[in-house]
Protein backbone atom coordinates (compact mmCIF):
# COMPACT_ATOMS: atom_id res chain seq x y z
CA UNK A 1 0.00 0.00 0.00
CA UNK A 2 0.82 3.39 -0.63
CA UNK A 3 0.29 7.10 1.13
CA UNK A 4 -0.61 9.98 -0.68
CA UNK A 5 0.33 13.23 1.22
CA UNK A 6 0.34 16.20 -0.83
CA UNK A 7 -3.42 16.01 -1.54
CA UNK A 8 -3.79 19.29 -3.46
CA UNK A 9 -7.35 20.70 -3.08
CA UNK A 10 -8.24 21.65 -7.00
CA UNK A 11 -11.66 24.08 -6.71
CA UNK A 12 -14.23 25.14 -5.12
CA UNK A 13 -16.83 26.28 -6.78
CA UNK A 14 -20.49 27.75 -5.42
CA UNK A 15 -22.58 28.63 -8.40
CA UNK A 16 -25.03 30.62 -8.95
CA UNK A 17 -24.51 32.47 -12.58
CA UNK A 18 -24.64 29.66 -14.72
CA UNK A 19 -28.58 29.49 -14.94
CA UNK A 20 -31.56 28.28 -12.73
CA UNK A 21 -34.77 27.00 -13.71
CA UNK A 22 -38.01 26.56 -11.92
CA UNK A 23 -39.48 28.05 -8.68
CA UNK A 24 -39.93 26.09 -5.25
CA UNK A 25 -37.66 25.07 -2.80
CA UNK A 26 -35.16 24.01 -4.93
CA UNK A 27 -35.13 26.51 -6.83
CA UNK A 28 -32.74 28.96 -5.09
CA UNK A 29 -30.39 26.74 -4.11
CA UNK A 30 -26.77 26.19 -5.52
CA UNK A 31 -24.44 23.22 -5.55
CA UNK A 32 -20.80 23.84 -4.09
CA UNK A 33 -18.30 21.20 -6.18
CA UNK A 34 -14.85 20.98 -4.15
CA UNK A 35 -11.98 18.76 -5.76
CA UNK A 36 -9.11 17.14 -5.12
CA UNK A 37 -6.39 15.96 -7.01
CA UNK A 38 -5.71 12.54 -6.75
CA UNK A 39 -2.03 11.92 -6.65
CA UNK A 40 -1.38 9.14 -9.20
CA UNK A 41 -1.81 10.27 -12.56
CA UNK A 42 -3.96 9.09 -15.47
CA UNK A 43 -5.68 6.30 -12.75
CA UNK A 44 -9.17 7.60 -13.68
CA UNK A 45 -10.32 7.68 -9.63
CA UNK A 46 -14.15 6.45 -9.70
CA UNK A 47 -17.11 5.52 -8.34
CA UNK A 48 -16.57 6.59 -4.49
CA UNK A 49 -17.73 5.11 -1.45
CA UNK A 50 -18.13 6.94 2.61
CA UNK A 51 -16.94 4.79 5.23
CA UNK A 52 -18.54 4.87 8.97
CA UNK A 53 -14.96 7.02 9.17
CA UNK A 54 -15.89 9.32 7.04
CA UNK A 55 -12.91 8.36 4.54
CA UNK A 56 -13.75 8.39 0.75
CA UNK A 57 -13.02 5.30 -1.24
CA UNK A 58 -12.59 4.92 -4.57
CA UNK A 59 -11.02 2.77 -7.30
CA UNK A 60 -7.99 3.40 -9.41
CA UNK A 61 -9.61 1.98 -12.54
CA UNK A 62 -6.16 2.22 -14.55
CA UNK A 63 -4.05 1.73 -11.80
CA UNK A 64 -4.96 -1.11 -10.09
CA UNK A 65 -5.43 0.12 -7.02
CA UNK A 66 -8.21 1.14 -3.62
CA UNK A 67 -7.52 4.05 -2.19
CA UNK A 68 -9.36 6.68 0.17
CA UNK A 69 -9.16 10.36 0.67
CA UNK A 70 -9.72 11.26 4.10
CA UNK A 71 -11.37 14.62 3.56
CA UNK A 72 -10.16 16.31 6.67
CA UNK A 73 -6.65 16.28 5.90
CA UNK A 74 -6.84 15.87 2.43
CA UNK A 75 -4.38 13.18 2.33
CA UNK A 76 -4.44 10.08 0.21
CA UNK A 77 -3.74 6.51 1.11
CA UNK A 78 -3.17 2.94 -1.50
CA UNK A 79 -4.01 -0.20 -1.32
CA UNK A 80 -2.34 -2.15 -4.49
CA UNK A 81 -4.12 -5.09 -6.49
CA UNK A 82 -2.62 -7.51 -8.89
CA UNK A 83 -1.91 -6.37 -11.63
CA UNK A 84 -5.02 -6.59 -14.98
CA UNK A 85 -7.53 -6.28 -12.33
CA UNK A 86 -9.13 -3.28 -13.29
CA UNK A 87 -11.09 -2.30 -10.40
CA UNK A 88 -14.55 -0.85 -11.26
CA UNK A 89 -16.60 0.14 -8.54
CA UNK A 90 -16.64 -0.72 -4.64
CA UNK A 91 -18.52 -0.05 -1.91
CA UNK A 92 -18.19 -0.28 1.92
CA UNK A 93 -19.85 -2.28 4.98
CA UNK A 94 -20.59 -1.46 8.32
CA UNK A 95 -17.88 -3.65 9.54
CA UNK A 96 -15.17 -1.24 7.04
CA UNK A 97 -14.71 -4.09 4.69
CA UNK A 98 -14.10 -2.81 1.47
CA UNK A 99 -16.16 -4.82 -1.54
CA UNK A 100 -14.83 -4.25 -4.43
CA UNK A 101 -15.55 -5.29 -8.25
CA UNK A 102 -12.31 -7.20 -10.20
CA UNK A 103 -13.96 -6.27 -13.61
CA UNK A 104 -10.73 -7.70 -15.28
CA UNK A 105 -10.23 -10.17 -13.29
CA UNK A 106 -13.33 -12.07 -12.98
CA UNK A 107 -13.87 -12.04 -9.02
CA UNK A 108 -15.28 -9.61 -6.05
CA UNK A 109 -12.56 -8.78 -3.64
CA UNK A 110 -12.95 -7.64 0.10
CA UNK A 111 -10.54 -5.79 1.25
CA UNK A 112 -9.75 -5.96 5.15
CA UNK A 113 -8.35 -1.98 5.75
CA UNK A 114 -6.96 -3.10 8.70
CA UNK A 115 -4.34 -5.97 7.93
CA UNK A 116 -4.42 -5.20 4.02
CA UNK A 117 -5.38 -8.91 3.36
CA UNK A 118 -7.75 -9.70 0.40
CA UNK A 119 -10.11 -12.06 -0.12
CA UNK A 120 -11.04 -13.00 -3.87
CA UNK A 121 -14.70 -14.46 -4.65
CA UNK A 122 -14.26 -15.51 -8.35
CA UNK A 123 -17.32 -15.88 -10.79
CA UNK A 124 -18.79 -19.47 -11.14
CA UNK A 125 -18.26 -19.27 -15.04
CA UNK A 126 -15.62 -17.34 -17.35
CA UNK A 127 -18.30 -16.22 -19.17
CA UNK A 128 -19.22 -13.73 -16.93
CA UNK A 129 -16.36 -12.21 -17.31
CA UNK A 130 -16.39 -8.32 -16.24
CA UNK A 131 -18.37 -7.62 -12.50
CA UNK A 132 -19.05 -4.10 -13.25
CA UNK A 133 -21.56 -2.42 -10.16
CA UNK A 134 -22.40 -3.51 -6.90
CA UNK A 135 -24.80 -3.02 -4.63
CA UNK A 136 -25.74 -3.94 -0.94
CA UNK A 137 -29.38 -5.59 -0.03
CA UNK A 138 -31.03 -5.26 3.16
CA UNK A 139 -29.14 -8.35 4.37
CA UNK A 140 -25.71 -7.36 3.92
CA UNK A 141 -25.17 -9.86 0.83
CA UNK A 142 -24.19 -7.80 -2.64
CA UNK A 143 -26.08 -7.81 -5.95
CA UNK A 144 -23.72 -6.96 -9.12
CA UNK A 145 -24.16 -6.44 -12.38
CA UNK A 146 -22.07 -8.24 -15.10
CA UNK A 147 -21.98 -5.94 -18.31
CA UNK A 148 -19.88 -8.07 -21.12
CA UNK A 149 -21.28 -11.22 -19.81
CA UNK A 150 -24.89 -10.15 -19.33
CA UNK A 151 -25.45 -11.59 -15.81
CA UNK A 152 -26.94 -10.08 -12.77
CA UNK A 153 -25.29 -11.37 -10.01
CA UNK A 154 -25.85 -11.80 -6.25
CA UNK A 155 -22.59 -13.03 -3.47
CA UNK A 156 -23.76 -14.08 -0.09
CA UNK A 157 -21.17 -12.43 1.84
CA UNK A 158 -21.65 -14.83 4.59
CA UNK A 159 -21.05 -17.71 2.49
CA UNK A 160 -19.21 -16.63 -0.12
CA UNK A 161 -21.58 -18.39 -2.76
CA UNK A 162 -22.24 -16.56 -5.76
CA UNK A 163 -25.42 -16.74 -7.80
CA UNK A 164 -25.68 -15.46 -11.12
CA UNK A 165 -28.55 -15.21 -13.37
CA UNK A 166 -28.41 -14.86 -17.21
CA UNK A 167 -29.91 -11.67 -18.99
CA UNK A 168 -30.78 -13.24 -22.49
CA UNK A 169 -30.07 -11.22 -25.83
CA UNK A 170 -27.95 -9.97 -27.70
CA UNK A 171 -25.66 -7.04 -26.69
CA UNK A 172 -27.90 -6.31 -23.30
CA UNK A 173 -25.18 -4.72 -21.12
CA UNK A 174 -26.72 -5.02 -17.31
CA UNK A 175 -25.16 -1.58 -16.13
CA UNK A 176 -26.77 0.40 -13.12
CA UNK A 177 -28.21 -1.64 -10.06
CA UNK A 178 -30.33 -0.81 -6.91
CA UNK A 179 -32.37 -2.66 -4.55
CA UNK A 180 -35.50 -1.87 -3.44
CA UNK A 181 -37.07 -1.57 0.03
CA UNK A 182 -38.70 -5.24 -1.24
CA UNK A 183 -35.19 -6.13 -1.06
CA UNK A 184 -35.73 -6.76 -5.06
CA UNK A 185 -32.55 -5.41 -7.43
CA UNK A 186 -33.84 -3.57 -10.18
CA UNK A 187 -30.65 -2.80 -13.42
CA UNK A 188 -30.57 -1.02 -16.28
CA UNK A 189 -30.02 -2.73 -19.71
CA UNK A 190 -28.32 -0.30 -20.96
CA UNK A 191 -27.34 -1.67 -24.60
CA UNK A 192 -31.74 -1.58 -24.96
CA UNK A 193 -34.44 0.14 -24.00
CA UNK A 194 -34.74 -2.27 -21.08
CA UNK A 195 -35.10 -2.16 -17.63
CA UNK A 196 -35.36 -5.55 -15.23
CA UNK A 197 -35.83 -6.84 -11.57
CA UNK A 198 -34.42 -10.10 -10.12
CA UNK A 199 -37.00 -11.36 -7.76
CA UNK A 200 -34.86 -12.22 -4.51
CA UNK A 201 -36.11 -15.90 -3.47
CA UNK A 202 -36.48 -17.16 -7.00
CA UNK A 203 -34.03 -15.44 -9.02
CA UNK A 204 -37.00 -14.96 -11.83
CA UNK A 205 -35.59 -12.10 -13.99
CA UNK A 206 -38.95 -9.88 -14.97
CA UNK A 207 -38.35 -7.02 -17.71
CA UNK A 208 -39.86 -3.87 -18.72
CA UNK A 209 -39.57 -2.13 -21.98
CA UNK A 210 -39.27 1.54 -22.30
CA UNK A 211 -41.44 3.18 -24.54
CA UNK A 212 -38.82 5.10 -27.17
CA UNK A 213 -36.94 2.53 -28.70
CA UNK A 214 -33.61 4.52 -28.95
CA UNK A 215 -33.76 4.91 -25.01
CA UNK A 216 -30.23 3.62 -23.71
CA UNK A 217 -30.71 3.59 -19.59
CA UNK A 218 -27.46 3.53 -17.89
CA UNK A 219 -27.51 4.47 -14.32
CA UNK A 220 -30.62 4.22 -11.84
CA UNK A 221 -31.98 5.69 -8.68
CA UNK A 222 -34.62 4.76 -6.41
CA UNK A 223 -37.57 7.69 -4.36
CA UNK A 224 -39.10 6.59 -1.32
CA UNK A 225 -42.34 6.32 -2.74
CA UNK A 226 -40.87 3.14 -5.05
CA UNK A 227 -40.40 5.01 -8.44
CA UNK A 228 -37.31 4.13 -10.06
CA UNK A 229 -35.19 6.98 -11.82
CA UNK A 230 -32.74 6.59 -14.81
CA UNK A 231 -30.69 8.54 -17.13
CA UNK A 232 -31.15 7.88 -20.63
CA UNK A 233 -27.52 8.27 -21.79
CA UNK A 234 -28.19 7.49 -25.75
CA UNK A 235 -31.14 10.75 -25.57
CA UNK A 236 -30.66 12.90 -23.50
CA UNK A 237 -33.25 12.72 -20.85
CA UNK A 238 -33.93 11.70 -17.27
CA UNK A 239 -37.11 9.07 -16.69
CA UNK A 240 -39.07 7.72 -14.06
CA UNK A 241 -40.64 4.35 -13.80
CA UNK A 242 -43.38 3.28 -11.42
CA UNK A 243 -43.12 -0.64 -10.76
CA UNK A 244 -46.30 -0.50 -9.43
CA UNK A 245 -48.27 1.13 -12.87
CA UNK A 246 -45.42 0.56 -15.11
CA UNK A 247 -45.66 4.32 -16.13
CA UNK A 248 -42.86 6.20 -17.83
CA UNK A 249 -42.36 9.72 -17.60
CA UNK A 250 -39.26 10.88 -18.89
CA UNK A 251 -38.06 14.84 -18.91
CA UNK A 252 -35.27 16.36 -21.83
CA UNK A 253 -32.43 17.35 -19.66
CA UNK A 254 -31.10 20.99 -19.81
CA UNK A 255 -28.11 20.19 -21.97
CA UNK A 256 -29.86 18.07 -24.58
CA UNK A 257 -30.00 15.27 -26.78
CA UNK A 258 -26.08 15.50 -26.73
CA UNK A 259 -25.98 15.95 -22.78
CA UNK A 260 -25.15 12.37 -22.11
CA UNK A 261 -26.22 11.96 -18.91
CA UNK A 262 -24.12 9.49 -16.65
CA UNK A 263 -23.77 9.56 -12.69
CA UNK A 264 -26.65 9.70 -11.02
CA UNK A 265 -27.85 9.99 -7.09
CA UNK A 266 -31.06 10.63 -4.91
CA UNK A 267 -30.97 12.88 -1.46
CA UNK A 268 -32.82 12.64 1.61
CA UNK A 269 -35.39 14.84 0.18
CA UNK A 270 -36.03 12.50 -3.02
CA UNK A 271 -34.23 15.65 -5.32
CA UNK A 272 -32.52 13.85 -8.31
CA UNK A 273 -28.81 15.20 -9.48
CA UNK A 274 -26.86 14.14 -12.03
CA UNK A 275 -23.89 15.29 -14.36
CA UNK A 276 -24.56 15.90 -18.16
CA UNK A 277 -21.30 14.02 -19.05
CA UNK A 278 -21.57 15.16 -23.29
CA UNK A 279 -21.22 18.76 -21.81
CA UNK A 280 -17.60 20.69 -21.50
CA UNK A 281 -17.24 21.24 -19.01
CA UNK A 282 -19.63 18.28 -17.17
CA UNK A 283 -22.24 19.87 -15.75
CA UNK A 284 -23.99 19.09 -12.56
CA UNK A 285 -27.75 18.97 -12.59
CA UNK A 286 -30.37 18.94 -9.92
CA UNK A 287 -33.78 18.12 -10.48
CA UNK A 288 -36.99 17.84 -7.93
CA UNK A 289 -39.66 15.38 -8.23
CA UNK A 290 -41.78 17.65 -6.44
CA UNK A 291 -42.02 20.43 -8.65
CA UNK A 292 -40.89 18.86 -11.91
CA UNK A 293 -38.36 20.88 -12.59
CA UNK A 294 -34.41 21.39 -12.87
CA UNK A 295 -32.34 23.62 -10.61
CA UNK A 296 -29.08 24.55 -9.57
CA UNK A 297 -26.88 23.65 -12.64
CA UNK A 298 -23.32 23.75 -11.73
CA UNK A 299 -20.10 23.43 -14.02
CA UNK A 300 -17.18 20.92 -12.78
CA UNK A 301 -14.35 22.84 -12.34
CA UNK A 302 -11.65 20.53 -13.42
CA UNK A 303 -13.57 19.85 -16.20
CA UNK A 304 -14.79 16.03 -15.20
CA UNK A 305 -13.94 14.48 -18.84
CA UNK A 306 -16.85 12.03 -17.48
CA UNK A 307 -18.47 11.50 -14.34
CA UNK A 308 -19.84 7.80 -13.99
CA UNK A 309 -20.99 7.02 -11.08
CA UNK A 310 -21.75 9.58 -7.92
CA UNK A 311 -22.89 8.28 -4.27
CA UNK A 312 -25.26 10.10 -1.44
CA UNK A 313 -23.66 10.28 1.95
CA UNK A 314 -26.94 10.32 3.98
CA UNK A 315 -25.16 11.54 7.34
CA UNK A 316 -23.79 14.48 5.76
CA UNK A 317 -26.56 14.99 2.55
CA UNK A 318 -22.89 14.83 0.66
CA UNK A 319 -22.65 13.81 -3.12
CA UNK A 320 -18.87 12.44 -3.85
CA UNK A 321 -18.05 11.60 -7.48
CA UNK A 322 -14.70 10.84 -9.28
CA UNK A 323 -13.53 12.13 -12.63
CA UNK A 324 -11.83 11.27 -15.40
CA UNK A 325 -10.01 14.13 -15.26
CA UNK A 326 -8.49 12.35 -12.07
CA UNK A 327 -10.10 14.28 -8.83
CA UNK A 328 -12.29 13.00 -6.48
CA UNK A 329 -15.29 15.67 -5.87
CA UNK A 330 -17.48 16.44 -3.52
CA UNK A 331 -21.05 18.05 -3.82
CA UNK A 332 -22.91 20.19 -1.40
CA UNK A 333 -26.33 21.69 -1.77
CA UNK A 334 -26.13 25.20 -0.71
CA UNK A 335 -29.39 27.05 0.20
Amino acid sequence: MRNGTAALLAVVVAVGGLGTLGAGSAAGEDIEITEWVVPWENTRPRDPYVDGQGRVWFVGQRGDYLAYLDPATGNFRRYELDPGTGPHNLIVDDDGFVWYAGNRAMHIGRLDPESGEIEKFPMPTPDARDPHTLTFDHNGDIWFSVQGGSFVGKLGTETGSVELVPVEGRGRRPYGIVVDANNRAWFCQFGTNRLATVDPETLELEEFELPRAEARPRRLALTSNGHLWYVDYAGGHLGRFDPDTGEVREWAVPGGAEARPYGMAVDAEDRLYFVESGIRPNRFVGFDPATEEFFAMTEIASGGGTVRHMYYHPPTGEIWFGTDTNNVGRARIVP
